[in-house]
């Protein structure tokens, strides 16, 4: 049986660039592994921080090196290579906007070719927070109260600007977290803990979206997450918690060695383990996700579980949580990568 062709596809126009290609390479290690070797070709197709597409040689050296390339002129961005003809099923490790959030999705259901994770709906929902918690609230999943807020608002008439400060502090109070909608892995988010650090950070988060989104903080919370693979029939991993020194997990803490500590599995009594599967299971279904996601829960100090929110395509480096809990339930590497792919035919 000849092997599949996958078109693994990394990079992207995102702030998680850097962390684009280190999944990227982890996925093809995995590919190359003895399991998979005779089941799998991997064609790499990397795009550049400029938006254009590279494969063959000068992907595999991306890869390879696990460095961006440095672009000297922008390439045509609708000038795909022509090997993209060959690809039979396509692997995008692509985070942030333009990768996770239904735009890639589009162009490759576009392309009529199976893909790995959520299709066009999963993915947009789940990239943005605001989409994505009404979508929880409409499942009945518990959440932390939050307002959602357009930059219009923030770029206001000083007597609106201020209804808003005013509006964020009688619903939410201090501390409180402001994000933008549409960023992952925690890239402009800021804990504030007066009105003068609430705007600053209204202020940054409107420079990097439109759409903006505050949330009430937990004191001292838990974190954790939990990995669902699958399509119509999803399955739970075991549960892992992640502790930290830092104020919150932040970009840094998620992505620097040794800032954080991954504690698979969870302490938690059976109960809670179970409880939080099923919502995990629950808020995967809530937004039409399929494949994989990550999901994550606060637990405050009274044991009560707050849906923080669904990554549906979740790193793959070395400290990424989604492939650790996969493997303390029994799922290799290798192996996971494997199903994914299988799942992305099947679906």
């Amino acid at each position: 049986m000849a092997a599949k062709k996958v078109g693994l596809l990394f990079g992207g126009r995102s702030g998680e660039h850097e962390v684009s290609i280190r999944s990227a390479a982890a996925i093809a290690a995995a590919l190359a592994d003895p399991t998979n070797r005779d089941r799998y070709q991997v064609l790499p197709f990397y795009i550049d921080k400029e938006g254009g597409w590279h494969s063959g040689e000068t992907a595999a050296q991306v890869l390879a090196s696990q460095q961006p390339l440095v672009v000297e002129a922008p390439r045509d961005r609708w000038q795909f290579p022509a090997d993209c003809r060959e690809v039979e099923v396509w692997f995008p490790i692509l985070h942030g906007p333009n990768g996770e959030d239904g735009t890639i999705q589009g162009l490759l259901t576009l392309m009529q070719r199976p893909f790995v994770g959520s299709g066009v709906l999963g993915s947009a929902l789940g990239m943005d927070k605001i989409a994505m918690k009404q979508a929880f609230a409409q499942a009945g999943l518990p959440q932390v109260a939050y307002v959602a807020v357009n930059r219009s608002q923030v770029f206001s008439d000083p007597c609106r600007y201020t209804s808003l400060l005013d509006q964020i502090e009688t619903e939410l109070g201090y501390p409180c977290f402001v994000k933008p909608a549409n960023l992952g892995s925690s890239v402009g988010i800021a804990k504030v803990r007066d009105r003068a650090e609430l705007e600053a950070a209204l202020d940054q988060a409107a420079a990097l979206d439109r759409r903006l989104i505050v949330e009430a903080a937990i004191a001292n919370p838990r974190e954790v997450e939990c990995a669902v693979l699958g399509n119509d029939y999803p399955q739970a991993s075991v549960l892992g918690e992640i502790t930290y020194d830092s104020d919150f997990y932040d970009y840094e803490t998620k992505y620097t060695d040794g800032k954080a500590q991954l504690l698979i599995p969870a302490q938690l009594s059976a109960e809670l383990q179970q409880k939080l599967q099923e919502l995990a299971i629950a808020a995967f279904q809530a937004v039409d996700a399929s494949g994989l996601s990550r999901l994550d829960f606060f637990l405050d100090s009274q044991g009560q579980i707050f849906l923080n929110e669904i990554n549906t395509l979740p790193g793959f480096t070395a400290l990424s949580m989604y492939p650790q809990l996969w493997a303390a339930s029994g799922v290799t590497f290798p192996e996971l990568v494997h199903r994914l792919l299988e799942l992305a035919v099947e679906r």
